[in-house]
């Protein structure tokens, strides 16, 4: 019903830059618009609980984590169904697997990021 397929991965060094990425289709987005949808990221570090990054909300207002605050940006073009994370100023605990997330339920299969010191 649902299918979200992250990209942008990888491996950086601390300070450096990344951008994920968050394709979305399927029967639930052709039925409705990609819009109504709360759009969020999640990460997972190893050893460690899930925990979430950021979220786009129906009507375009953001939230994000302490952790994150100032150095990642969530964003989404709506009219491609796609979700973006842009993460800077990148630190070696931002390591984790990141998941893209719809309407609180829809879970990708996740992407690493890994940042080294």
């Amino acid at each position: 019903q649902v299918q979200l397929v992250e990209s942008g991965g990888g491996l950086v060094q601390a300070g450096g830059s990344l951008r994920l990425s968050c394709a979305a289709s399927g029967r639930a987005f052709s039925i409705s618009a990609f819009s109504i949808y709360n759009m969020a990221w999640y990460r997972q570090a190893p050893g460690k609980e899930r925990e979430f990054v950021a979220i786009s909300r129906i009507g375009g207002s953001t939230a994000y984590a302490d952790s994150v605050k100032g150095r990642f940006t969530i964003s989404r073009d709506n009219a491609k169904n796609t979700l973006y994370l842009q993460m800077n100023s990148l630190k070696p605990e931002d390591t984790a697997i990141y998941y893209c997330v719809a309407a609180g339920n829809y879970w990708g299969q996740g992407i690493q990021v890994t940042v080294s010191s």
